[in-house]
């Protein structure tokens, strides 16, 4: 795949994604683009944790289908699973019907494994590698952490997990991104780009050294903002002036997608 045909595509997804109902970004949804172009099929599937109205779950399958993939495995029970995500409890529209139009009308029924279900039941059967986690499901402590460490297990070394919402006002996706990521020496390389978290998993044998410093410095940067969400405190007091403070200090600008795609690659497993 020849560097112009990512360019090309991820100035497609992000046109494309202005035109899709959801919670994305432009600059996200390149992120989640291009790292669904990145990931060689060989090394695994790709796992999506809450698709509410397909607009991920259709970035991820065409992204996936330019790097010659032929499958999305997403999973969502389509409901209100948790007061964190209010956007789901007050759209006040049929979202089963809503996600398969967007999956029908963008045509990619035949990459999408969907199953409607939460993501914890999925976990009881799945057995699959993964090459690309992507975790936008449950926002409460227990709900990310729980869907990071049951899937974590099949994560390959290699493999990138991204989760959204890391800098929004929800405790689990950020303290997720923190205690399982930044401070954990089996990812290498990590970052933000708008409110997603990401990270390259490269195993619990691997020489992470060379990036430490910089995951030490952005989980200090990034901890600071963790009280506003921890404490319980309401929306008023997380618009406070200390919280508008620390967020931008947190570096979450658009990655430079070949300098992205040279470093992920630089680390995938040799054959």
């Amino acid at each position: 795949m020849q560097t112009p045909d990512i360019d090309s595509h991820l100035d497609d997804m992000a046109a494309l994604s202005e035109r899709l109902a959801g919670c994305l970004s432009v600059r996200e949804a390149r992120l989640l683009a291009l790292a669904a172009a990145t990931m060689p099929t060989s090394l695994g599937e790709v796992l999506e944790i809450g698709s509410f109205k397909g607009k991920s779950t259709t970035l991820l399958a065409k992204s996936v289908a330019l790097a010659g993939g032929d499958r999305v495995y997403a999973v969502d029970p389509l409901i209100a699973a948790s007061d964190t995500v209010p956007a789901m409890m007050e759209s006040g529209e049929n979202l089963p019907d809503v996600f398969r139009e967007t999956i029908k009308s963008n045509g990619i029924e035949h990459i999408v494994e969907f199953h409607q279900m939460r993501s914890q039941k999925l976990a009881e059967t799945w057995d699959r590698p993964l090459r690309l986690l992507w975790i936008d499901g449950d926002h409460s402590y227990k709900g990310a952490m729980d869907d990071f460490d049951n899937f974590a297990p099949f994560l390959q070394p290699g493999s990138v997990v991204v989760a959204h919402d890391v800098l929004h006002r929800s405790e689990g996706p950020i303290r997720m991104f923190c205690e399982r990521m930044l401070l954990s020496r089996a990812f290498g390389p990590c970052g933000v780009c708008g409110s997603i978290g990401w990270g390259q998993y490269l195993g619990p044998d691997a020489d992470t050294d060379a990036y430490t410093p910089e995951k030490i410095a952005l989980f200090r940067k990034m901890s600071r903002l963790i009280q506003f969400a921890a404490l319980g405190r309401d929306q008023a007091t997380a618009s406070s002036f200390g919280y508008q403070v620390l967020r931008p200090l947190v570096p979450h600008g658009a990655v430079d997608p070949q300098k992205w795609r040279a470093m992920i690659t630089s680390n995938l497993p040799r054959k």
